[in-house]
């Protein structure tokens, strides 16, 4: 049977090496190759896989080309890219070519781009929870104190305006108080968001609820809870995470655990069909 390579597209935080842990327990004999990025990537990451090499956001075809040569046929994102870096872009002539088709670029577009390229290189990319379905939530409680009714309304109405505003692709997370919506993520990413919601709701008593969009793609777009998310909820005063069940992967579950319990904030997977 031939050896499995999977390319890591690695970012930042801790998914990268949750992946490679769950790719070495599942799959028998895996290769794994990883590419960096300068300012990003754990450098630690290097001495969990099998080869490594370290990028700059933009050097799509450099990125293709060691890929190539290490044998990767499947290939998976994990960790985000700082979004000051992607204005910091200095694209080589791949990914000028890549840009110049785009019409809207967004993540979804952009993405979906970048699997093309990949693809004619003989490269699929693969589901973002590729081997960590575990981590996908069921609905109900997931960890922390158990909510009361009101609370709960709360949760499941941050959760609809969380829909709608990633249908209109402006963002995933909303912060929410007692029925008003105090901030709406855009651009500056779900912890500014959380530490704006927590400023206008006097850090008491608000709810985060974080989503996916509709139709996602989970090749390269996937919902992720983890420790940051924690303590920043911790800072701004918000006692509640509606996450959507079985969307959602949670990053260092048993740090989240115990860091819930430590702040009493509650975790509660929603399911999109029923809220």
């Amino acid at each position: 049977m031939s050896e499995r390579t999977i390319g890591i597209i690695a970012g930042n935080g801790i998914y990268p090496e949750t992946f490679v842990a769950a790719a070495r327990k599942k799959v028998d004999g895996v290769k794994l190759v990883a590419g960096g990025f300068h300012g990003e990537t754990k450098e630690e990451l290097a001495n969990l896989v099998d080869a490594m090499d370290w990028f700059r956001v933009g050097q799509l075809g450099k990125l293709i080309k060691f890929f190539k040569k290490q044998g990767v046929t499947e290939a998976i994102m994990v960790g985000q890219i700082a979004p000051r870096n992607l204005f910091d872009l200095r694209p080589d002539m791949r990914t000028l070519m890549l840009l110049a088709r785009v019409k809207e670029r967004n993540a979804e577009t952009l993405f979906g781009a970048i699997a093309e390229e990949l693809e004619k290189d003989g490269i699929k990319l693969i589901d973002a929870t590729s081997h960590l379905e575990e981590l996908l939530p069921e609905p109900g409680h997931v960890c922390g104190p158990k909510l009361k009714q009101r609370a709960i309304d709360d949760a499941e109405y941050g959760f609809r305006i969380a829909k709608e505003t990633s249908r209109l692709d402006i963002g995933q997370s909303v912060v929410v108080r007692h029925g008003t919506v105090l901030a709406v993520e855009a651009f500056e990413g779900t912890n500014d968001c959380i530490k704006r919601g927590g400023e206008l709701g006097r850090g008491k008593s608000c709810t985060l609820a974080k989503v996916s969009k509709p139709n996602q793609d989970f090749r390269f777009d996937v919902p992720c809870l983890g420790a940051l998310t924690i303590e920043a909820c911790h800072q701004a005063g918000v006692n509640v995470i509606a996450c959507e069940a079985h969307k959602t992967l949670i990053l260092g579950m048993e740090e989240v655990i115990e860091l819930c319990n430590s702040y009493e904030i509650t975790i509660l997977a929603l399911d999109g069909e029923s809220v």
